[in-house]
C-alpha cells in the first residue's frame, strides 16, 4: 500500500492559517456585513481577536504540524506543540500533556491523525484549560474534537471561537455550528486545490509506474511494508 505525503503539506497549512486569521479577525462576518449594505451606514466593529496577541499550540507536529510551525513562526508567532513524543529536530517547546499546554496558550491547531487514539481528544477539559480567549483551528479529522463539547463551550464563552475543516459526520454539520457568529466553517477542503491534487495524482501514477518495474514504490505505508521489491 501506498499513500500521498508531503504533496499536500503545504497546502492543508495554508488552509490551517488562512482558517486562523479568518476566525480570528471574523472575515466572513465582514463580508456578510459588507454585502448586506450595513457598511453604508455604520462602520464594521472591531474584531475581538488578532494574531498578534497570540500563542499557538499545535496538536500534532509531523509534515503539516512543522509546515504550520514555520509559517507562524514567520508572523512572529510563539508557538508550542503537544504530541506523545519529541518530534526530532523541532525546537519548539514540547507538551507531553495536552491540558497542560492548552492552560499555557490561548490557541489550538490541530492536525493529528484519526482513528481510535485521537477520538475526541480536544474534550472538555481541553477547552476550559484554553479559556475564554480561546480558539479552536481543527484541520485534522472531526473525530478528534469532542464536536458536542465544543458546541457547549462556544455557547457558554468557555471559549471564544473555532475555525472548522472538518466535522465528525460529514457532510452533515450541526446546525447549532451553522447558526454561530463565533465560527468559519469550511467543507474539508484542507488539499482540495488543482494544483495539489494534480501532484497527488501523479504520485499515484509514479507509484504504478515504480511496482510495474518491479521497483519499490515511491512512498509506501510504513505499517505495510512492501515483500520482495
Amino acid at each position: 500500500m501506498t499513500n500521498t505525503p508531503d504533496v499536500l503539506t503545504e497546502e492543508v497549512a495554508d488552509v490551517a492559517m488562512g482558517l486562523l486569521i479568518a476566525t480570528l479577525r471574523e472575515f466572513v462576518k465582514a463580508d456578510r456585513y459588507l454585502r448586506s449594505g450595513h457598511w453604508m451606514t455604520q462602520q464594521f466593529p472591531l474584531s475581538v481577536g488578532s494574531l498578534r496577541d497570540r500563542t499557538v499550540g499545535i496538536v500534532g507536529m509531523g509534515r503539516i504540524g512543522q509546515a504550520i510551525g514555520r509559517r507562524l513562526e514567520a508572523s512572529r508567532v510563539p508557538v508550542v506543540y503537544h504530541s506523545r513524543h519529541p518530534a526530532a529536530g523541532v525546537s519548539y517547546k514540547h507538551y507531553p500533556d495536552l491540558v497542560e499546554m492548552a492552560k499555557a496558550v490561548d490557541t489550538l491547531v490541530v492536525i493529528v491523525p484519526g482513528g481510535p487514539a485521537t477520538a475526541k481528544m480536544i474534550n472538555a477539559d481541553v477547552m476550559k484549560a484554553l479559556g475564554p480567549r480561546g480558539v479552536i483551528i481543527n484541520v485534522a479529522r472531526g473525530s478528534v474534537v469532542d464536536e458536542e463539547a465544543m458546541i457547549a463551550a462556544l455557547k457558554s464563552g468557555t471559549i471564544l471561537a473555532a475555525g472548522l475543516d472538518v466535522f465528525a459526520n460529514e457532510p452533515k454539520v450541526p446546525d447549532e455550528l451553522c447558526a454561530m457568529q463565533n465560527v468559519v466553517l469550511l467543507p474539508h477542503i484542507g488539499s482540495a486545490s488543482v494544483v495539489t491534487r494534480n501532484a497527488m495524482d501523479q504520485l499515484v501514477v509514479d507509484n504504478l509506474k515504480a511496482w510495474f518495474a518491479g521497483k519499490a514504490p515511491l512512498t509506501p505505508i510504513a505499517e505495510t511494508p512492501v515483500k520482495g521489491r
